[in-house]
């Protein structure tokens, strides 16, 4: 296979910050540029998958001979900010690490399916590897989204970075927006005026005991339990009057079997229980993203011939477990491909400090291949 250690050098020194992150950055079209020619250049057929301008993802088909399962491998090559880092974009390997933004979240497993897909194409199996290096992860998820409308596998792997273990099952999330009404007045006209966010105190009181709740109530095996916290704030209108408003947002993280419309009845029963003290106290609410929570059964195909192929190269079982971050798997899962999270190791997610383990890189590919091997014979 070609040199890891410069293939992952080439990706980190990219500059593929989410705009919607950071407002003016970079995105993915550089990134997706070299992607596209270098899947071109190891023989792949390559499209271009473009759900917003400027956000492009890169399919890479290592069209198999016919008759053969298709298997998916899926990486985001967009990253967060780089706030605090020093040259982010200038990868630096010591020993058996490379340092720079992305390059454990996830450049590295990024570097992987592209190997392995660049070697799938040699072995003229009979079913399709599909590689999808998809856009805004980060963020929304756009990427991922447009690529389930067109292409479709027998599975899926995602790279995300699990030290080589197997994760088959992750938390979701639901951000939810809860607004509090006051009254405007002048500061001192009380007789006038309705504080909104007093009101809102009253919610966050709400939603920490709520959040006690969950934590306390019956746990998934691998991820614990379902949690909430207030996120972000804002409200009043200067400091000489009552606030006429006040809007609390929120996110829950929610365990598999867990729905939108259960989150929703949570916080609402806790919102009519101030209202019925509170004859004055008037909120509403509204969900602005779902992402749910996801799950496989370790017995699945894909599973299990990822079990069997890493224990196989490594000499050692992998653990299977869960991870608690959302990841692009859900929505996979979600259109109906059975799939499950292995990648690389390192550490540094979103820190100031990244690093990803080189010789786990290789490992990982090497997996991937083996893997594909068996699964598009």
């Amino acid at each position: 296979m070609e040199d890891v250690t410069a293939l992952l050098q080439q990706l980190v020194a990219i500059d593929s910050i989410n705009p919607d992150l950071v407002p003016g950055a970079a995105g993915e079209r550089e990134i997706a540029s070299f992607v596209a020619d270098w899947l071109e250049k190891q023989g792949l057929e390559v499209e271009i998958d473009e759900p917003q301008p400027g956000r492009p993802s890169v399919i890479g088909m290592a069209r198999g001979s016919g008759g053969g399962r298709s298997l998916m491998l899926n990486a985001h090559m967009d990253t967060v900010g780089v706030a605090g880092m020093e040259r982010p974009h200038d990868p630096v390997v010591q020993g058996k690490r490379l340092y720079g933004r992305g390059a454990f979240d996830m450049k590295g497993g990024l570097a992987a399916i592209m190997l392995a897909a660049a070697e799938a194409k040699k072995r003229q199996l009979r079913g399709d590897v599909i590689l999808t290096a998809v856009a805004d992860e980060e963020y929304a998820s756009i990427g991922t989204q447009s690529v389930v409308k067109r292409w479709h596998a027998d599975a899926a792997i995602v790279t995300e970075p699990t030290e080589l273990q197997l994760c088959v099952a992750h938390k979701g999330f639901i951000w939810l927006e809860i607004t509090t009404q006051g009254v405007a007045a002048h500061g001192s006209k009380p007789d006038l005026g309705l504080d909104a966010i007093i009101k809102m105190g009253h919610v966050l009181v709400g939603l920490d005991k709520l959040n006690k709740t969950l934590l306390s109530a019956s746990a998934h095996h691998m991820l614990g339990s379902g949690s909430l916290h207030a996120s972000l704030i804002e409200g009043g209108q200067e400091l000489s009057s009552y606030p006429a408003s006040c809007t609390l947002q929120v996110e829950r993280r929610t365990v598999p079997g867990e729905t939108p419309e259960q989150v929703e009845k949570e916080i609402r029963s806790v919102l009519e229980q101030i209202r019925a003290s509170d004859a004055s106290f008037k909120a509403s609410l509204k969900t602005s993203l779902v992402r749910q929570a996801f799950e496989v059964d370790e017995n699945e195909t894909i599973v299990q011939i990822l079990k069997r192929q890493t224990q196989a190269l490594l000499g050692k079982q992998p653990e299977i477990g869960g991870s608690t971050p959302w990841m692009d798997s859900a929505i996979l899962s979600a259109a109906g491909i059975p799939t499950v999270v292995f990648g690389p190791g390192g550490a540094g997610a979103h820190a100031v400090v990244e690093w990803s383990d080189l010789e786990q890189v290789q490992s990982c590919a090497n997996i991937l291949l083996a893997a594909a091997e068996e699964f598009c014979a």
